[in-house]
């Protein structure tokens, strides 16, 4: 019955997607989301949908197996006993229970990993810094720094996805910082850990067995790791279980399915719930409210407990449900690079983020008004903005200082403090640098009290040059910001 379950939502699906172009909607069954172009698909109109959490049970219950295949050395167990060695004193195993489970990623997949851990009495402690202490505790798991969680942890699994702050995030230096012995688990994606590095580490016994089911290149083919007997690899099964296949591919169906019968739409990567009445009058306000989230996000680098989105005047009278989206995309996207406008609001309830949306008339000088606040373990941060006559957005308040500012594509933010010849001195030293000023806006609290500049540059700041920045004299804080 289960077999025939998806053969007839794969027939379905496959005749919907051959058709999308006149129905203007796709979806994605069993089709990786790089197969998709989803900017052509934008381009003809056409929304693509997935099913971002059909799959979470199975690769979590994945991950857990090849953790306890790698505790005892089954395969290799299985291959010694076919080929009727008979080796009961070869392969010596460990157990799991009162074990520490380091999880790097403590989102859907990873809460799923932690619970059936802690289900087989492992203490499980996590590395995220979306994870706030309430979350962790919700979870039952103990929140650690990166370095805290590789020097207890007796297994590490991740769970995470790959962007620039994760890629090798298991490097060179990682087995100096670990206990003698570790086992290592990726079901998540290819690029995580050092591949070159996780060899040495294993040839060298400081790393004593790794279980991977992604690999930096797929399909994986004469990896060294395959050499080494104390490796577990899978091709990339995370998903597929008939369970978890049944699943994607009814819930595809059933999605594309409301969309023809009732317009509705759910889990769409490139288009939120809009009305075609609605649509020019949002989406100025949508792009401010997404570069509101993006500006706090860019600067928050510890776990958010809460995110405040207050609309005030003629947007308050909107439908605020996208413009909330809109803003937690921006603000949760420098961290998760597979965030969407449909996906970010269940990722900040899944991951313990309290989201209070604020609704009044207006009270200020502008018409429309919206201002965003980030609350962190350490501080809160609040940014607001309006959207001009020219329909384009633009920043006018950033911690409490008054400024107005329009976001070009890359900006450089500095903190400082309000003395002379500081905007000289940065001015000077972007020159030498070779970065090209566009536009330069600054506003302080008070004479001689704490300064923000927001500089549109040419080009890009590089690591180095954001150092010589943040070492000039009363400077604060110097940041990058992409928009």
């Amino acid at each position: 019955m289960m077999a025939s379950a998806i053969r007839s939502a794969s027939k379905i699906t496959e005749k919907i997607i051959a058709a999308a172009t006149n129905l203007k909607v796709i979806g994605r069954a069993g089709i990786g989301v790089d197969n998709v172009d989803i900017p052509a698909a934008t381009k003809k109109g056409i929304i693509v949908m997935n099913t971002p959490f059909g799959n979470s049970i199975t690769t979590a219950e994945h991950a857990i197996a090849m953790m306890m295949a790698l505790a005892r050395q089954l395969p290799e167990a299985d291959a010694s006993t076919r080929a009727s060695k008979w080796e009961k004193n070869r392969f010596m195993g460990v157990e799991v229970t009162s074990k520490v489970l380091g999880l790097i990623g403590a989102g859907n997949i990873g809460s799923i990993v932690a619970d059936r851990a802690q289900g087989l009495k492992m203490k499980v402690i996590a590395f995220d810094p979306f994870l706030t202490p309430e979350r962790a505790q919700t979870m039952g798991v103990e929140k650690v720094e990166l370095d805290e969680l590789l020097a207890r942890a007796d297994f590490i699994t991740l769970h995470t996805p790959l962007i620039d702050a994760t890629r090798n995030i298991l490097n060179a230096e990682t087995p100096a910082k670990t206990k003698k012995g570790v086992r290592i688990i990726n079901c998540a994606r290819g690029g995580l850990v050092d591949e070159a590095a996780l060899y040495d580490a294993l040839k060298s016994g400081r790393v004593a067995g790794a279980a991977l089911d992604v690999f930096l290149q797929e399909p994986a083919e004469n990896n060294p790791l395959f050499e080494l007997p104390n490796v577990i690899c899978t091709p990339h099964l995370g998903a597929s279980t008939t369970e978890a296949q049944e699943n994607v591919a009814l819930q595809v169906a059933e999605q594309i399915s409301a969309y023809l019968m009732s317009g509705e739409i759910t889990n769409a990567l490139n288009f939120p719930s809009i009305s075609a009445e609605e649509a020019p009058r949002l989406t100025p306000f949508i792009k401010l409210a997404e570069v509101l989230g993006s500006f706090a996000g860019q600067l928050t680098e510890t776990a958010i407990r809460g995110v405040k989105i207050e609309f005030e005047g003629d947007v308050a009278s909107m439908n605020t449900r996208p413009m909330v989206a809109a803003a937690l995309h921006g603000v949760l996207k420098p961290l998760l690079a597979e965030v969407n406008m449909v996906s970010a609001p269940q990722v900040a309830k899944d991951r313990g983020v309290n989201v209070e949306v604020v609704t009044r008339e207006q009270q200020g000088a502008y018409e429309n008004y919206i201002r965003l606040t980030v609350l962190t373990e350490r501080q809160e941060r609040a940014v607001a903005g309006t959207v001009f006559a020219n329909g384009k957005p633009r920043i006018i308040r950033v911690k409490g200082i008054n400024m107005e500012a329009e976001l070009s594509p890359s900006m450089l933010y500095v903190t400082n403090e309000d003395k002379p010849g500081h905007i000289g001195r940065l001015g000077t030293l972007l020159g030498t640098l070779g970065i090209n000023i566009a536009n330069f806006n600054s506003g302080r609290v008070e004479v001689g009290s704490d300064a923000i500049a927001l500089v549109s540059i040419d080009g890009t700041l590089t690591e180095p040059q954001l150092a010589e920045i943040a070492a000039l004299e009363g400077v604060k804080q110097a940041k990058a910001l992409k928009f």
